[in-house]
């Protein structure tokens, strides 16, 4: 007799909460499968790795729902040759992703121990093709620019047109939430010369970005 072979949490996820809601690029589905989520929460609440909702890793910040980040990369159409910006590096889930899709990524973050934890992971995880700094996201990172592609995984007030018009690549693509502090829309963001484009995606909620084309921080 055959046995039945359960499906795992990891794959349960990807099916129920990704694939059924209509997420279809095999790389992006590939890159899930490829990167252990609960490896990416503490261990006492790894068994959360897999909810249909974003959880606190801390600091006041978030790792993403699981369809979120299924999104966000599948609207960004990462290509194996680009050199992608990310703006929040978190607890290092969605740079993961994005590091098993494309040549290079540039993840800055500005929480210090979100970083080191973030850098330790992956560093465990045996990924080498990212680069982390500590500071202000909004910033970029000049002196590596241009970039592919841009991801903001933290809620601006508008469009970061300066970020934008000098570190994204012309004909580049970014995505990010936009709007006010209780829900955002997330946009994808077309270059398109001196020009930016963007097309609304979906209603979304995301922890603020701070910095200088972001929201300032809360006063202590």
């Amino acid at each position: 007799m055959n046995k039945v072979v359960r499906p795992t949490g990891l794959e349960r996820m990807i099916r129920q909460q990704v694939i059924d809601r209509g997420i279809t690029d095999e790389r992006v589905l590939t890159a899930l499968r490829a990167v252990p989520r609960d490896k990416f929460f503490p261990t006492e609440s790894s068994g959360e790795a897999y909810a249909d909702r974003a959880a606190p890793i801390g600091h006041g910040q978030t790792i993403s729902q699981p369809y979120m980040v299924a999104l966000m990369t599948e609207r960004l159409e990462v290509r194996a040759e680009h050199r992608v910006l990310e703006i929040g590096t978190g607890s290092g889930y969605q740079t993961a992703i994005l590091a098993s899709m494309c040549k290079e990524v540039f993840s800055l973050e500005r929480v210090k121990p979100l970083l080191d934890d973030a850098f330790n992971r992956l560093m465990d995880m045996n990924v080498r093709n990212v680069h982390f700094r500590y500071g202000d996201g909004t910033l970029g990172w000049p002196e590596a620019a241009p970039f592919d592609r841009v991801l903001i995984a933290a809620g601006a007030p508008a469009i970061p047109e300066q970020l934008l018009r000098e570190q994204l690549s012309d004909g580049g693509l970014a995505v990010l939430p936009i709007g006010p502090e209780d829900e955002q829309m997330l946009v994808v963001v077309h270059r398109d010369g001196a020009k930016l484009i963007s097309t609304d995606v979906c209603p979304c909620r995301f922890v603020k970005l701070i910095g200088h084309e972001g929201w300032e921080a809360d006063k202590k």
